[in-house]
């Protein structure tokens, strides 16, 4: 039992880097990975989830015997899996997926943040905001961005 786990997107910054450690320390296993914008732009943003979610599964310590997925059952992995739908706010499990997730997300933001940091990654985390697309449109895309995405197609020279 971990208090105060609860869908990333319910939690401040601070709240799931605090849970991120013991989600860590309490996990029987767990991986997190990243597919870069060329892959997202080539294959689509759901099909590079499941991607992630495959890469993650084959990273872990060892085989788990079912797979917890938030929303939609991942297509190509052997291993038996339920999908929950909103499973981020009913399964501590997927919970702690998604915290696990948006904490390495928002640290790679940040170290953008030092390679880019016209865009101000670290603020907006990479999500749209007018701050954000204001940068896109004065600078261009830079190499994170997905050039297939709305707000960053129409910058591209």
């Amino acid at each position: 039992f971990i208090a105060g786990l609860n869908d990333s997107k319910k939690l401040t910054a601070k709240q799931r880097e605090q849970l991120e450690e013991e989600i860590k320390e309490k996990a029987i296993a767990w991986s997190v990975q990243v597919v870069s914008p060329v892959y997202i732009d080539r294959y689509n943003i759901l099909q590079a989830t499941f991607q992630a979610m495959r890469q993650a599964i084959e990273k872990l310590d060892m085989k788990p015997e079912h797979v917890l997925v938030d929303g939609v059952s991942i297509p190509n992995i052997d291993l038996p899996q339920t999908s929950i739908v909103k499973g981020d706010s009913k399964c501590a499990s997927i919970a702690a997926a998604s915290v696990l997730a948006k904490v390495a997300r928002d640290r790679l933001m940040e170290e953008y943040d030092t390679l880019y940091p016209e865009y101000g990654f670290k603020q907006h985390k990479g999500y749209p905001t007018a701050d954000h697309l204001d940068a896109i449109a004065r600078y261009g895309p830079c190499p994170i961005h997905r050039k297939t995405f709305r707000g960053v197609k129409e910058y591209i020279r």
